[in-house]
């Protein structure tokens, strides 16, 4: 009996001495605990003067931390100034004395001078006679040649596809597109500036973006960018080459003369056999652009065998009644078709004393007149060759 009332005292004792610890640990939690934030926030939004200068007086806070913050980079920033003048100065001191007594390391001539305008455009000048510009460079082989990509408003020929596989390139990226028309419209600011119209004995010409036939562009990396544009001129033969390098900076102008193609003539040299077909096909786009546009176009046809030999000479020969245009050579070979022998012989007919511009061609192939315009732009007498792809 005595010890389960010992038991039920030790257990009533142990429940109030815990509920009396309890009690003592929720009072303590009460007295240290700060105010509530909902309670702050309620007090906030009512529209009390004390809740309106807290606000002032914390804005005023931070304004004071970022003017502190703006004033400590200030200071910075000025004893960085005078840190590097400082040391400029020292190493300006240190070149004269070492000019002075003789010892300057070779390449830093230049240092202890400041750069003028003048230095910049010897520089651009410099950079414009180290590329091919003005006169080409040898090569160790074809396959050190930077390509031109050929241009107009719309489209971009290129040798080097990328992605697209195709030469031909619509100007999508933006970069691209304002580069070209940025470069043209240059081009007409040089051609319509005044210096363009002191020759008085020549009639005033005013370009516009129409008058732009298509240009040469290519990019050498450690100098710069080459354009050579060709514009419409006053007359259907007359044209205006402009020739334009950026060298990474403003664009220079090198060049502007004017190209006669009037007394260009071209040479159209066909290997052929057998074909009737696809020849009067040739012949039929040939009457149209060579003999009604044109007309400065001479056809040089080197058949290979006696296969339908009298097809192509009646071909000739109606082409002949029907237009008068008399400007042919026929060939013949009796032997095997080869078309690199058919090319040769045809070039080595020529003996006028006049000189021409040989375009070697195929029977399949289908041009414009503008096509044999852009021939006559891009080729020059013992200077540079036109090449141009076809596509199927």
């Amino acid at each position: 009996m005595f010890r389960r009332w010992l038991l039920a005292l030790l257990a009533r004792v142990g429940l109030i001495v815990l509920g009396l610890c309890c009690c003592l640990l929720l009072i303590y939690l009460l007295a240290c605990k700060p105010a509530s934030h909902s309670r702050q926030q309620s007090l906030l939004w009512y529209g009390s003067a004390t809740n309106k200068e807290g606000y002032m007086a914390l804005l005023q806070e931070r304004e004071d931390s970022h003017r502190h913050y703006i004033n400590s980079l200030t200071k910075q920033i000025v004893q960085l100034k005078e840190a590097l003048q400082e040391r400029t100065q020292q190493l300006q001191e240190s070149l004269e004395k070492a000019k002075t007594k003789g010892i300057l390391p070779q390449g830093l001539e230049s240092l202890h001078k400041t750069p003028t305008q003048y230095d910049l455009k010897e520089f651009f000048r410099s950079q414009l006679n180290q590329a091919e510009v003005n006169s080409g460079a040898k090569l160790l082989s074809e396959y050190a040649v930077i390509p031109f990509d050929t241009f107009t408003l719309q489209r971009v020929y290129q040798l080097e596809t990328g992605l697209t596989r195709h030469p031909e390139e619509r100007l999508v990226r933006k970069d691209r597109r304002d580069e070209l028309i940025g470069t043209v419209e240059t081009a007409l600011h040089a051609l319509n500036g005044p210096h363009q119209h002191r020759d008085s004995s020549r009639r005033k010409y005013t370009y516009s973006p129409s008058d732009f036939i298509e240009g040469l562009t290519r990019t050498e990396r450690d100098k710069g960018t080459v354009y050579d544009l060709m514009f419409k001129g006053n007359n259907p033969q007359d044209f205006t080459q402009l020739l334009l390098f950026r060298p990474f900076g403003p664009m220079m102008k090198v060049k502007s003369e004017s190209v006669d193609t009037g007394n260009m003539l071209i040479n159209i040299i066909i290997p052929l056999s057998k074909r009737s077909d696809a020849f009067r096909l040739f012949i039929s786009n040939f009457r149209e652009v060579c003999i009604k546009q044109d007309g400065r176009i001479h056809l040089t046809v080197v058949y290979f065998g006696r296969d339908q030999i009298d097809q192509v000479k009646a071909m000739l020969d109606q082409t002949t009644r029907e237009t008068h245009f008399r400007s042919f050579t026929l060939i013949q070979l009796n032997e095997e078709f080869s078309r690199g022998r058919g090319l040769d012989v045809g070039a080595r007919a020529w003996r006028r004393s006049q000189n021409v511009l040989l375009f070697f061609c195929d029977v399949d192939i289908h041009f414009t007149a503008d096509f044999l315009t852009s021939c006559r732009l891009n080729a020059e007498p013992g200077e540079r060759e036109s090449w141009h792809l076809f596509t199927v």
